[in-house]
């Protein structure tokens, strides 16, 4: 299976095939993979070089003018270093665009915590208007980019290493997905923690259910799967900075008795850098961690 960056790599150069009034811009990160469809457009592919904020500077720019421009590179360098630029030259502007990062959370530990973004949704959410997609499988990053080009709004496509075996059908408006019905509690698993959550939850007798567009947040889709259990237990497991969608639960739940667990990648730094299966078992996001704490959270 190729990853979701490759795929996005092909599916972005077709579309500049198929769009005329697409562009990317690039930092370096996947320059070579775009370089065909540099060659066949020239003036719509375009490296800025290891210069975020000119980056999304640019991105706006083009956006400005017209075009829909796809800007591309980790997400610590794509929403953290450039945020500026990202409130003011996207969201300030009242401009559109694509921001498709790569590099998750952890993807790639040897790079150090430099190139570690768990909290680019959470500073994401700070700023109004950003449609956010999180898939868990290459056909759905596919799916989700095809559907971002054809509009106009702000849009974060977050790529990762990890993915599920198996792609689901994936639409930015069609809310989240139930994978399994239970009683016991509701558990929301987030683009590619889907295949660890259902590892984690067999036999429990719990909804769970699959999101991939995490913002707007569906919080008819929540409320509907813990008004349907005993208790309105929910347990959000996110493969970024824990509770990042734990408010948005809340809200969901305001005239509900509820209790909303958030799970994710801890705020302390992992030094010892390791292999991307070691951070989430040291953040207990592998199977048996979330089976034990998601146990636990449940009222027996």
């Amino acid at each position: 299976m190729d990853t979701m960056r490759d795929r996005f790599i092909s599916t972005a150069s077709q579309l500049l095939d198929e769009e005329p009034r697409l562009a990317v811009v690039l930092a370096d990160i996947s320059a070579d993979g775009f370089a065909p469809a540099r060659r066949d457009h020239p003036d719509r592919v375009i490296n800025v070089g290891i210069r975020e904020q000119l980056l999304v500077g640019a991105g706006a720019g083009m956006a400005l003018t017209g075009m829909r421009p796809i800007v591309h590179t980790f997400a610590s360098f794509l929403v953290e270093r450039p945020f500026e630029q990202v409130k003011l030259d996207f969201g300030h502007q009242g401009v559109g665009g694509i921001l498709v990062s790569a590099g998750g959370s952890y993807d790639w530990p040897a790079g150090g915590f430099t190139h570690m973004a768990p909290g680019d949704v959470a500073l994401l959410d700070t700023l109004d208007g950003w449609t956010v997609h999180v898939p868990g499988h290459p056909d759905e990053a596919e799916a989700l980019l095809r559907e971002a080009v054809t509009g106009d709004d702000r849009v974060y496509v977050r790529l990762s290493l990890q993915a599920n075996r198996e792609a689901r059908p994936v639409s930015g408006t069609a809310g989240f997905t139930a994978v399994r019905e239970g009683r016991r509690g509701t558990v929301v698993a987030v683009g590619p923690m889907l295949d660890n959550v259902l590892a984690a939850t067999e036999g429990l007798d719990v909804t769970v259910l699959y999101a991939t567009t995490v913002r707007p947040f569906d919080a008819a889709g929540v409320r509907r799967a813990a008004g349907a259990t005993a208790t309105a237990d929910v347990v959000i497991v996110e493969p970024y900075l824990a509770g990042t969608s734990a408010a948005a639960a809340g809200e969901a739940l305001m005239d509900l008795p509820h209790r909303v667990l958030g799970l994710g990648v801890g705020r302390a730094e992992l030094r010892r850098y390791g292999q991307m299966e070691e951070h989430l078992a040291a953040h207990g996001l592998d199977p048996k961690g979330l089976r034990e704490r998601i146990t636990g959270f449940l009222r027996p």
